[in-house]
């Protein structure tokens, strides 16, 4: 794993893990090999599914047909997207699945950074992209969300925890 994935791993678990109550209901969208899961495990969140297009997941197939792999409508009161919405339109998915008030917590590149970060991971500063960003977007300008906590680390990506309009 790259230097700075690493250190984006131990910022987000503060940032955004960390603010989670061990009684939510999570889903993460993209959970790759598990770690979010792994750590909120430690914490006592229990009510935690991931989905990805691999396994290992809880739910394998992709976020956009998510009533037909059993998630239900407004039943989750945080999801998370770690460098997924820039690979994948799933915003409306994500509004569709959180409950009235419930929080995304995203990660997705500032938009006109792109290039530097396809750069780093070409130079092994990042981790390399799993597929291309078609999607990219000011995660502070959606409107289904109010947002709650905003940064730009190193200014080249943005952090967000958004709440869901009600």
């Amino acid at each position: 794993m790259a230097i700075l994935s690493r250190m984006a791993r131990l910022l987000k678990q503060h940032f955004f893990l960390d603010r989670i109550p061990s009684h939510a209901s999570v889903l993460e969208i993209g959970c790759g090999e598990g770690w979010v899961r792994s750590y909120l495990k430690q914490r006592g969140v229990l009510d935690y599914t991931g989905i990805d297009i691999e396994p290992p997941a809880s739910i394998v197939g992709d976020i956009r047909d998510w009533e037909s792999l059993g998630i239900e409508r407004a039943s989750k009161d945080v999801v998370i997207a770690f460098e997924v919405i820039e690979h994948v339109d799933c915003i409306q998915a994500c509004v569709a699945i959180l409950k009235s008030r419930g929080y995304l917590m995203a990660t997705s590149p500032v938009p006109r950074c792109d290039t530097v970060l396809s750069w780093m991971e070409r130079v092994g500063i990042n981790q390399q992209r799993t597929s291309a960003h078609v999607n990219l977007l000011s995660l502070q300008e959606l409107s289904q969300f109010k947002p709650v906590h905003f940064k730009k680390p190193a200014g080249i990506v943005q952090w967000a925890i958004l709440r869901k309009r009600a």
